[in-house]
């Protein structure tokens, strides 16, 4: 996979630099050791010219999985989407677009944390009201996927619509496919612990001329 220089016209963070920034913060996290980077009125005024995000994470919204803090970062960053279940629908999708055009950011991870009641709901097939029921189409097909896999199902159902979701991502035309294949973007799956705060990459980048590799 070579990098095309329509795409990869950007002085931010490559993917594996930027990777490795959030492995070092998600360390700091779990050892209690965090260094709250970028928190101070200086980075604010900074920020109030441009911002600079050199990752995306698209996440859940429960509010125990605040990807600032277990990836100890700080102010413009990281550029956070939260929705519950960490579906991507079209406003997700268009934010992260955002994100890689405007911003020139090269990695996205998608989040999927410990005991995630919208992929529970998805296994029990729960009657959910209001406009809840329409988080359950992106996540069920993930569910029936693993169904018969051994191992924990919430568990496994959790991990497989991470994947999922980084499946769909990455064939999403013109955008975030062209700078995957050009090799300006990756886009990575993780599982959060929520006692240890441990985040766990579910797949690694091995190269710029390397696809991503799924584990």
């Amino acid at each position: 996979m070579s990098a095309n220089n329509n795409y990869c016209q950007s002085d931010n963070l490559s993917p594996q630099a930027s990777l490795q920034k959030l492995i070092e913060g998600n360390e700091r996290y779990t050892a209690d050791h965090l260094e709250h980077p970028h928190e101070d009125a200086q980075r604010r005024v900074e920020l109030s010219r441009s911002q600079r995000p050199f990752a995306v994470v698209l996440g859940c919204a429960d509010s125990r999985v605040i990807p600032e803090l277990i990836f100890d970062q700080g102010i413009g960053d990281i550029f956070t989407i939260r929705i519950a279940g960490g579906v991507a629908g079209d406003g997700v999708i268009a934010s992260i677009e955002y994100a890689i055009e405007h911003f020139g950011t090269q990695l996205v991870v998608v989040v999927g944390h410990e005991s995630c009641g919208a992929v529970a709901a998805a296994i029990k097939h729960e009657a959910v009201k209001g406009k809840g029921g329409s988080l359950m189409r992106y996540i069920e097909p993930a569910v029936q996927s693993i169904i018969t896999q051994p191992g924990d199902l919430l568990t496994n159902a959790i991990q497989a619509h991470a994947k999922r979701t980084v499946d769909i991502l990455l064939h999403l035309e013109p955008i975030l496919m062209n700078h995957y294949n050009s090799g300006c973007l990756e886009i990575v799956p993780a599982y959060y612990h929520l006692a240890t705060g441990k985040v766990d990459f579910l797949s690694e980048i091995k190269s710029r001329d390397h696809d991503l590799v799924m584990v």
